[in-house]
């Protein structure tokens, strides 16, 4: 295609067109108001919000639900540093994203004037890249390497735009996608691969670690297929309770915070570890429940996408940098040949068997501790037997959201948004909205606790609005429980902040917004008040008043020490004089 006349604003939409967008999420605002009245005409919606931080989390989990690179915007200033926490999180999830950030206008920078503000500067930390455009002639070229960058490193990019650059005339030509970026990774080296088999074949007690990676590329029958050649039980990374097929005879279910006690126990034993797509994070594989699980002496085989991660925090045998899906099919491949008919070890198929049934027993017994008047694991436990298979379940930060990753199992097309290593409350409401965008057909539901409730709440309007029928299951009790946890433990039962005065109830709240609105307080009528909100269709928050005192363990036990001071006036708080 010949370059023809175009505004810059014609540009940066015919972009947009071209690399699939359909929708952009944020506020209203003057700055970028010459290219939002194309939007209509071009087949974009915009999709209005309450706070520009929702459009962020919103865009982060369309973008892990359909693989296509969500866009956000705002107006200068504010409405841009609005997005700072939602934008981190999308980035550190290792999500596309691409922001566009109208800024001061040039004739204007440097004078303080009206929401002005150095975005850039502000996003440096927290994107893969900040790109500037420098001239109205560069709009679309600018906005292709934001693409181009957010798809490669797996991140969130801003396009900075001063406002006044939407306007004026340019020649363009409107380019696809493969003709400025390249989404083929390829299987890695397949010297590594062939070393990776070798050493697979050869394993005695192998364990498969199967990432975000794996979800991304739809690799989960592969890891299947691989685990069946090996016998080999098959972790999910923290977080990600959707890598792998919770009804296979091989899953031993997620690691992490909360996580799964069969399959900290595999990986304590294995020899072998093949993680695919996955960096093995610090935070993902520190110790659990006083496990020390994940092994030194075990060698490692990572696949992950991003050559940045490998290694990254514990010593590997082999590492591919690779696509998940390709590299493991390799893989498969070379077992095959080596492995021409898969026996299945019994010995090791047995004693999966008795670590899933130990821990499947373990999470039904601490579920079914009364509780005044519902243990909040007894709500969960409740909850994911009412999920359908393709249930789309989105999980937030705090006390029950992380215990959350000891009940919810999924063997569908079910799929796990969580806030992952950011860790911000607030995501899941919010999240859950951008995922039922992405799938329409799918239930879709959002594990909220009211602290991160009262951070979220204000989007019910935009779920009415858009007539999107999340379900969010805000778990009332009080506090910030994951604190209150820590002061429990560190501070000697001195709370200080810890306590939340709610409304007398989030449903009557919900109904004067136009959603639905439930309060339960009996375990019983949990599942099937889900169910029946399921099946509505419509908005709804399920509210579920459950007990403040029944508290997981703090997630690092190293992460606070108990208090000693040393000023006479501050003597009663120190641990020392606790019992005198």
């Amino acid at each position: 295609m010949s370059k023809v006349k175009m505004t810059p604003s014609e540009a940066i939409v015919e972009t947009l067109l071209q690399e699939g967008v359909k929708h952009v999420t944020g506020i209203v605002g003057s700055a970028f108001m010459d290219m939002l009245d194309l939007f209509p005409t071009a087949g974009i919606e915009f999709i209005p919000v309450r706070h520009e931080q929702s459009a962020g989390h919103m865009e982060d989990a369309y973008t892990r639900v359909t693989g296509v690179a969500g866009v956000c915007v705002g107006q200068n200033g504010p409405g841009i540093t609005n997005l700072v926490t939602s934008v981190a999180a999308a980035n550190m999830a290792h999500t596309p994203m691409v922001i566009i950030s109208p800024s001061a206008g040039t004739p204007t920078i440097g004078w303080d004037g009206f929401q002005e503000c150095d975005q850039v500067s502000v996003f440096k930390a927290i994107t893969k890249a900040t790109v500037r455009v420098p001239h109205p002639k560069r709009a679309a070229d600018c906005l292709r390497t934001a693409f181009r960058i957010a798809y490669a490193e797996r991140g969130a990019v801003l396009y900075d735009i001063p406002r006044d650059y939407f306007y004026g005339e340019v020649e363009e030509r409107v380019l696809a996608p493969h003709q400025y970026r390249v989404d083929a990774r390829g299987c890695g080296s397949l010297e590594s691969l062939d070393r990776a088999a070798e050493i697979l074949a050869n394993a005695k007690r192998p364990v498969i670690v199967s990432g975000r990676g794996v979800v991304d590329s739809g690799a989960k029958d592969i890891v299947a297929k691989i685990a069946e050649r090996l016998t080999a039980p098959v972790a999910m990374t923290y977080l990600h309770n959707d890598a792998f097929y919770a009804d296979h005879p091989l899953w031993v279910g997620p690691i992490g915070y909360m996580g799964s006690k069969a399959a900290m126990y595999s990986l304590q034993d294995a020899d072998v570890i093949l993680g695919i797509g996955t960096r093995l994070s610090v935070f993902g594989t520190l110790p659990q429940y006083d496990i020390n699980y994940f092994p030194e002496d075990a060698k490692i085989i990572q696949i992950d996408i991003n050559p940045k991660h490998i290694a990254r925090t514990h010593p590997i045998e082999v590492g591919i940098i690779g696509d998940a899906k390709e590299a493991s099919s390799e893989i498969l491949k070379r077992l095959e040949v080596k492995i021409p008919a898969p026996k299945v070890n019994e010995e090791r198929m047995a004693k999966i068997k008795e670590r899933q049934e130990a821990w499947d027993k373990e999470c039904v017994d601490l579920a079914m501790v009364p509780g005044v008047p519902i243990n909040p694991r007894r709500a969960l436990l409740e909850i994911q037997k009412a999920l359908p298979q393709n249930a789309i379940v989105s999980t937030d930060i705090g006390n029950v959201s992380s215990t959350a990753n000891t009940y919810l199992r999924f063997s569908g097309e079910g799929k796990h948004i969580a806030a992952l290593t950011f860790g911000n409350t607030g995501f899941a409401y919010p999240a859950a909205l951008g995922a039922q965008i992405a799938r329409p057909e799918a239930p879709v539901v959002a594990i909220v606790g009211d602290g991160a409730w009262g951070m979220s709440l204000h989007e019910v309007s935009t779920a009415v609005e858009q007539n999107l029928p999340v379900v969010a299951i805000v778990f009332r009790n009080g506090a910030w429980c994951a604190e209150k946890k820590n002061q429990v433990d560190f501070y000697n039962n001195r709370f200080v902040g810890a306590d939340i005065p709610n409304p007398e109830s989030f449903a009557p709240v919900a109904i004067s917004m136009g959603a639905q609105g439930v309060r339960v307080d009996k375990p019983e009528e949990v599942g099937p008040a889900l169910e029946a909100a399921l099946k509505s269709r419509k908005p709804t928050v399920l509210e579920i008043v459950c007990d403040g005192t029944q508290l997981a363990p703090p997630f690092r036990k190293d992460a606070l020490a108990l208090p000693t001071r040393y000023l006479p006036k501050y003597a009663h708080l120190d641990v020392r004089n606790w019992n005198k």
